[in-house]
């Protein structure tokens, strides 16, 4: 079965586009190497022994979404994760977000919903429950005004998908993820930020490994344990794999809804000063840090519960944070060596 996956040389993309692969399933992938870089294939290729079709499409051009979907007309189903991402990015530039996510994801529905069958995997996430008033968060959790544009397109994106599967052939699962680290235990493929990384594990790793002068602690005097905010890190591996199982899902008719929420998390959280002190263990690095003031964005506690996950989907976490940072620190030697 034809599998397309947006954003597939993506930090989330790639090791989902592995294990579909590992799977048996036929991948196209779609990027427009915005964030990514072709060498990502040749990555995957050397995993799985196949190397995915691939097109360079920009999402937000009409017209090539449309020319892709009248070529690839065969397609079983589609892993949506070509967005921007980062919370402080889209603060300073909302329009940027608004774009990117909202009219990708327009054109590509507009599009699947004209195939024999609909079915379709969202990257949503944790955000959509802004600062949840109940720990460990379920997905019966009620979704928060968003405290970022970012956080506000993924909410939309839930919305228009609810819309279209009322009155279309649409069947989709929204994975509402929380914080993923970590790369594939080969080294091919793993966590590549351009730029100057807007999350913490990169940035670590980074740090750790020279690259980067000190790392930037955004505040300690939360309402916290040791006053930094506390997030639910999972490995991409596990978070890839339930990708599969949630396609597998759809394309087999076990849904119970058009459309169904699953949180992927590890149900742990751990604060920004133990994800700290556990990098250091594993790595052996000492890592220089400095508190700096509060990022706007920022929410101050979320991790999930993944009861619904663990039965419904028969999906669960394997590995342990020390594990994705280990895996992640692997990745950043390899790459830099």
């Amino acid at each position: 079965m034809k599998i397309v996956v947006t954003g597939g040389l993506g930090f989330i993309g790639s090791h989902t586009v592995v294990e579909l692969q590992n799977e048996g399933f036929e991948v196209v992938v779609i990027d427009n190497l915005s964030n990514s870089s072709l060498d990502v294939l040749d990555g995957i290729e050397r995993i799985t022994k196949i190397k995915p079709l691939f097109e360079n499409i920009d999402l937000r051009n009409k017209l090539a979404v449309q020319n892709f979907f009248k070529t690839h007309h065969d397609v079983a189903g589609v892993i949506h994760f070509a967005a921007s991402k980062a919370v402080g990015e889209s603060v300073d530039d909302p329009l940027l977000y608004y774009e990117n996510n909202i009219n990708a994801l327009v054109y590509v529905l507009q599009e699947i919903t004209k195939l024999q069958q609909a079915n379709f995997i969202f990257s949503s996430s944790c955000t959509v429950y802004g600062q949840a008033e109940k720990m460990p968060i379920t997905e019966d959790a009620s979704v928060q005004p968003a405290i970022s544009p970012y956080g506000n397109t993924k909410q939309i994106g839930e919305e228009i998908i609810f819309d279209v599967a009322k009155v279309t052939n649409l069947n989709s699962v929204l994975l509402r993820y929380f914080n993923p680290i970590g790369a594939h235990s080969s080294t091919e493929i793993g966590e590549l930020p351009l730029g100057v990384p807007q999350n913490l594990v990169p940035f670590i790793t980074q740090t750790a490994f020279g690259l980067r002068k000190e790392l930037s602690v955004f505040g300690n005097d939360y309402p916290t344990p040791d006053g930094t905010c506390i997030r639910d890190y999972i490995h991409v591996v596990d978070l890839a794999k339930a990708h599969v199982i949630a396609m597998q899902r759809l394309l087999n008719k076990r849904n119970l809804d058009k459309v169904e929420i699953f949180n992927l998390g590890t149900g742990k959280g751990s604060s920004v000063l133990e994800v700290i002190n556990a990098f250091e263990k594993v790595s052996g690095q000492k890592l220089p840090y400095k508190i700096v003031p509060r990022r706007e964005g920022d929410v101050i506690m979320a991790y999930a519960n993944t009861d619904k996950a663990n039965d419904v989907l028969g999906w669960k976490a394997a590995f342990s944070l020390e594990e994705a940072l280990a895996s992640a620190w692997k990745w950043e030697q390899k790459v830099r060596s």
